[in-house]
């Protein structure tokens, strides 16, 4: 098994980040090494690049990206972490696979056109041409699994065209060059909502820095901002159900859930009629016992540059030795004299 998953580079990372991609990635890297197998993750700063951004910050937050990986739990040593700039394999792979990707195909993705909006004609080809590089991502390192969510199903299955009508067309049925990836449904990342508006996700553009936890927030902050997060003056109910209309409390008990890894009910058979005065300390609490170590070892590590770099060029040189022979066949399937 070889899983392989990559993420954009942000700043500014918060809650949201975490329970939403990062926490599945720390599980996935313990659970195949068990299978005896491994993960590659990557930040896709090339992907980065379809959309309008700067490019001090694109290095910022690739950075930050890695030391928020390694201190949510990405054992360096059991998993490759890379960004794609440093395995250019990425981008001759893609060039490679346009040849095989047909536009018919590419006009399908939704992401396109969602992300273009109504100004297709002033899209950056990289934008159009993504769920290609997306291809050549994963089948450059022959990945077996690929976790997707609801909305990169439609990327997996392009991937899965291209690698086929490639094999048919310039190799053996009996040596195939690209893996077929098969999706991997990751367990439901937490939805996590804004500390002020139950109803919007929490995300790093909100002006008031209260709506999220930060990761770089120390334990007085944390405490803090659960403190002031809004609730309502009910008590909380004694199942589920009655969380219904009450999106910022909903919120709160569904934060308590995920990081006490117990269900709603069972939260509310804790907490059931007690009022947000008693609720929010032991929020609080939960929070700052697991995301203290995280959240220390982040601080530690998100301004040194030469460690940072010195994680992904490791993890880069790693990649690179993998993708080789993928990369090499797929030359000499095509024809090419190098």
């Amino acid at each position: 098994m070889r899983i392989v998953s990559g993420i954009q580079p942000t700043g500014n990372l918060h809650l949201g980040n975490y329970l939403g991609a990062i926490r599945n990635w720390v599980r996935m890297q313990d659970d195949t090494a068990e299978k005896g197998g491994e993960c590659l993750f990557f930040l896709a700063d090339l992907h980065a690049i379809s959309m309008p951004h700067d490019p001090a910050s694109l290095t910022k937050n690739t950075r930050a990206m890695t030391a928020a990986l390694v201190a949510c739990g990405i054992d360096t040593d059991r998993s490759y972490l890379f960004n794609q700039a440093r395995v250019p394999a990425h981008s001759e792979l893609q060039w490679l696979l346009n040849g095989t990707a047909r536009i018919g195909w590419l006009n399908r993705m939704t992401q396109f056109k969602d992300k273009s909006g109504k100004n297709r004609e002033g899209a950056s080809a990289a934008l159009f041409t993504y769920p290609v590089l997306q291809a050549a991502d994963v089948l450059l390192y022959q990945a077996t699994h690929v976790p997707v969510g609801e909305d990169q199903k439609q990327h997996l299955e392009l991937a899965r065209d291209i690698a086929q009508k490639f094999n048919n067309d310039f190799a053996s049925e009996d040596a195939p060059v690209f893996t077929l990836p098969e999706a991997i449904i990751p367990a439901d990342a937490a939805r996590i909502m804004s500390l002020r508006d139950g109803s919007s996700k929490m995300s790093k553009s909100d002006p008031s820095d209260n709506s999220r936890i930060n990761l770089t927030d120390d334990a007085d902050l944390m405490m803090q901002k659960i403190r002031k997060a809004k609730s309502d003056a009910e008590p909380l109910p004694s199942e589920p159900a009655g969380l219904e209309g009450r999106p910022e409390a909903r919120n709160l008990v569904a934060l308590y859930a995920t990081f006490a890894d117990i269900s709603l009910d069972a939260v509310l058979q804790q907490f059931g009629g007690q009022g947000f005065g008693a609720f929010k300390p032991a929020l609080g609490e939960l929070l700052v016992e697991q995301l203290a170590p995280i959240t220390s070892r982040f601080n530690a590590l998100k301004d040194d540059d030469l460690v940072l770099d010195g994680i992904l060029n490791k993890g880069a040189a790693r990649a690179r030795d993998v993708a080789r022979p993928t990369l090499d066949a797929a030359y000499d399937a095509l024809g090419l004299c190098r």
